[in-house]
């Protein structure tokens, strides 16, 4: 099953993104309160995938309402190559047309090959006309990259 993420999901979400071997978790963005603090923001459109009572997916998804953005999409290891992902990006983006987006951007890690080849595979196009630029706010928001 395929549906809205809520913050009641949360423990089962931050358990899954712990697993997946090269994730990259924020220290204050990944809290509960950071993601309390961004699905309030964007209500409807991030996603959980649930199978066997637990989850085993989870995209989050927003827009400033000009473009949306898909972060930390991931599947369980376990369960993957069965059009779950593709079937919560799918859910997601139906989610961000209703809500009048247009377009729809992501990041993948350059060393995350099983990522980019989701992405190729299920359409999304590599921009190699841009440079994708970053600036800290928060210098306390750690990213900690899961090496399991």
């Amino acid at each position: 099953m395929i549906r809205v993420m809520t913050i009641e999901d949360y423990d089962g979400v931050y358990a899954l993104w712990k697993k997946i071997k090269g994730f990259g978790i924020r220290s204050i963005d990944d809290s509960r309160e950071g993601v309390e603090r961004f699905l309030k923001r964007n209500p409807t459109t991030s996603v959980v995938a649930v199978r066997d009572g637990r989850i085993v997916g989870s995209i989050l998804c927003g827009h400033d309402g000009r473009r949306g953005c898909l972060y930390h999409v991931c599947v369980d290891e376990k369960y993957r190559r069965q059009g779950i992902g593709r079937d919560m990006v799918v859910f997601a983006m139906k989610a961000l047309k209703e809500e009048k987006i247009n377009k729809v951007s992501l990041i993948a890690f350059t060393k995350n090959d099983i990522g980019n080849a989701f992405w190729n595979t299920i359409g999304w196009t590599e921009r190699l006309d841009l440079n994708y630029y970053d600036f800290t706010l928060n210098e306390a928001n750690i990213t900690a990259f899961n090496e399991q």
